[in-house]
């Protein structure tokens, strides 16, 4: 079963290589419906750690990065890495190496576009059922979006919008701030570790918002902010993900601090690291706030492209590989260009 996407940069349809696809459809059919107890102790978290030791790190990892050439495997371009290539010799390092991005993904001018917090696969929506864009509850329960005891957030952003940012193992797995303005909340949630694979997202409805994950509210309406509202950032973890490490710097990846209520964060900036492996961000922003990008709400819907989306879901979800930094939406309102 392929999953494609529509690289953005070239408008070409690509072909995702699902890294251990098999045994990800194993644990999700038959492991899940057969001995669903053992289902629920390989999604745990002590279970997940283990997995991700297993497989990122210590001798194993080492001699799988260097027989493989994980970075060429992978497309890597090493030439954007801090790092030199002999340091990147496990698939941690792998995973958790830094980018000149200040110098490899610009960022727009335009202090109220909203930009992509990570290098991943994004699809766009809306909770408003008048919506062009009306997705309902096909990666996320909005009831347990903000967890329990966060009511007000729920209200916050009825009928707003969203966008859902999936990174693959391959993909630099810093996230980056999407817009600037003033953190009012931040806070954890537990919850289980899901795969982000699309074929167990599309077995587990709403996993994005079962799965342990750390949400942070921007308030974006002060000075110096990109006065498109209240914006959640949801980080969420997915299997073998051992943590999700806050690492706020404004200046490259200089000074690290953690993120709490209180403090302005620019935009672009590198605010946590998933570690390791993948995951995904949600984006959700108030209603009529924001609009996204033209090209890549044309993308959702495109034809000739065989998502696993699409398939499961009964309607037309199709994924853009975006860059962190990018443009992916403006205030509302304004002017729209990819």
């Amino acid at each position: 079963m392929q999953h494609q996407y529509i690289d953005r940069e070239n408008r070409r349809i690509q072909t995702e290589r699902l890294f251990g696809d098999a045994a990800i459809r194993f644990l999700y059919s038959g492991v899940r419906e057969q001995t669903p107890w053992l289902f629920r102790k390989l999604i745990s978290a002590r279970a997940s750690r283990i997995l991700g030791e297993l497989n990122y790190g210590g001798l194993f990892s080492e001699k799988v990065a260097g027989r493989l050439g994980l970075c060429a495997a992978w497309g890597i371009d090493l030439r954007e890495c801090l790092d030199p290539p002999a340091r990147l010799d496990t698939l941690q390092r792998v995973f958790e190496r830094k980018i000149r991005y200040w110098e490899c993904r610009p960022m727009p001018n335009d202090p109220h576009a909203v930009v992509a917090p990570a290098d991943a696969r994004m699809l766009c929506g809306s909770f408003c059922e008048t919506s062009s864009l009306f997705i309902k509850g096909k990666f996320f329960d909005y009831q347990e979006l903000f967890g329990v005891n966060k009511k007000n957030w729920l209200r916050t952003f009825r009928n707003g919008d969203f966008a859902v940012f999936r990174l693959t193992p391959d993909k630099y797995h810093y996230n980056h701030t999407p817009v600037a303005g003033k953190v009012i909340d931040f806070y954890p949630i537990p919850g289980l570790y899901h795969a982000c694979n699309p074929n167990a997202v599309v077995s587990v409805a709403t996993p994005y918002s079962k799965n342990k994950r750390v949400v942070t509210i921007i308030d974006t309406d002060v000075p110096e902010g990109t006065q498109v509202g209240l914006v959640a950032m949801i980080e969420v973890v997915a299997l073998m993900i051992g943590d999700i490490v806050q690492c706020y710097s404004e200046k490259k990846y200089d000074n690290p601090l953690p993120v709490g209520s209180g403090m302005f964060i620019r935009r672009g900036v590198p605010k946590s690291l998933f570690r390791p492996g993948s995951s995904t961000v949600v984006l959700v922003f108030q209603k009529n706030r924001v609009r996204f990008a033209d090209d890549i709400s044309a993308n959702m819907s495109y034809h000739g492209v065989e998502s696993i989306f699409s398939r499961k879901f009964g309607q037309p979800l199709v994924e853009s590989d975006v860059k962190v930094r990018s443009l992916i939406a403006n205030r509302n309102g304004m002017s729209m260009a990819s």
